[in-house]
């Protein structure tokens, strides 16, 4: 091997390890978007698949199900069925959010319009769970419909948390918990269900991907204060500016003075932001050293989600997954 090639980052090895089932996906994917009387279906869902991504759902699907040695052909299905939930829930997102960029691409709701962005959103779930009756498991299907609902269920609570300078960090992390972490979890648990393994690897599976989902969302979080916008594909501060109460704002609030709250209140409560409003917010987060600790909390996750693959045995899969969760921090290093 030459030792002067550049290292594959995790989630490009774990691609690779996974490439057949990853193209058997891609296929199944391309074939269940497709409509014969709503030509505006496959359009909409060819720009939201073709802005790239990681795959990062689907590809935990398949690395649980190897990793539990199975062979048979479902883990395809559920890893479809994975992305499908994931890319409906994002083009419900940016309608919720009025987003006009994802992946530093335009967004589906701002090319086309918000009913087509919901309804083929609604035709994406409807492909979901059409897919995941097809392995037979009414295990898997429970599931998944559950982290469907917990889904929705986080969406509509950062709804009525986000601007509540009342929320705290145990409300932000059910929040985190529902809209991200839940189909981590369920991604990496039917992966362990299809193979028929026993309860205890089943239960390390979903805690691997419940606390890789809330790492991965609170560095999502972080990054939106000081990522860069070409590697990120959002705007600096689309957070502040959408008035949502993430992790940092949510440590400075608690640590605010009277005149520091009373600007939290103005710009995210009352939704009143000036010129100059985000670099002061950045100031605050700088002075309570809120930002650095979100980062020890982030580690923190990633570290768990490690810790609970420990029982499981030796395996390459299972050392990508490792290598994945400190991927995931080392973004905001």
């Amino acid at each position: 091997m030459d030792s002067t090639a550049p290292m594959l980052k995790p989630h490009d090895r774990l691609a690779a390890r996974l490439a057949d089932d990853m193209d058997a996906v891609n296929t199944l994917i391309r074939t269940k978007m497709a409509s014969e009387h709503a030509p505006r279906i496959p359009e909409v869902t060819a720009h939201l698949v073709g802005a790239g991504g990681k795959r990062l759902r689907p590809m935990l699907t398949l690395a649980s199900a190897h990793l539990c040695g199975y062979t048979g052909p479902y883990h395809v299905h559920l890893a479809a069925t994975v992305e499908f939930i994931h890319t409906a829930t994002l083009l419900h997102d940016d309608v919720v959010d009025e987003s006009e960029q994802r992946r530093g691409r335009p967004t589906a709701n701002l090319l086309w319009d918000n009913t087509s962005s919901v309804l083929v959103g609604d035709y994406l779930f409807a492909r979901s769970f059409q897919l995941m009756t097809e392995c037979g498991s009414m295990e898997v299907m429970r599931i998944l419909s559950n982290a469907a609902a917990t889904i929705a269920e986080g969406e509509v609570l950062q709804l009525t948390a986000a601007q509540d300078l009342a929320t705290d960090e145990a409300v932000y992390l059910q929040v985190v918990r529902g809209k991200t972490a839940a189909l981590f979890s369920a991604a990496m648990e039917v992966g362990g269900v299809i193979a028929d393994a026993d309860a205890a690897t089943v239960k390390a599976l979903f805690d691997y991907g419940d606390a890789l989902g809330v790492a991965f969302q609170i560095v999502d979080d972080l990054l939106d204060y000081q990522g860069q916008s070409e590697a990120t594909g959002k705007n600096i501060g689309d957070d502040f500016r959408e008035r949502k109460l993430t992790l940092p704002v949510i440590k400075a609030v608690a640590k605010a003075s009277a005149d520091e709250r009373a600007f939290w209140v103005r710009t995210i409560e009352k939704g009143k932001q000036d010129a100059g409003d985000l670099d002061h917010a950045l100031a605050l987060l700088n002075k309570h050293g809120t930002l650095a600790e979100t980062r020890v909390d982030a580690i923190g996750w990633a570290e768990r989600a490690k810790a609970s693959l420990a029982p499981l045995p030796d395996h390459d899969i299972k050392d990508m997954l490792v290598d994945l969760a400190d991927f995931v921090v080392d973004r905001i290093s």
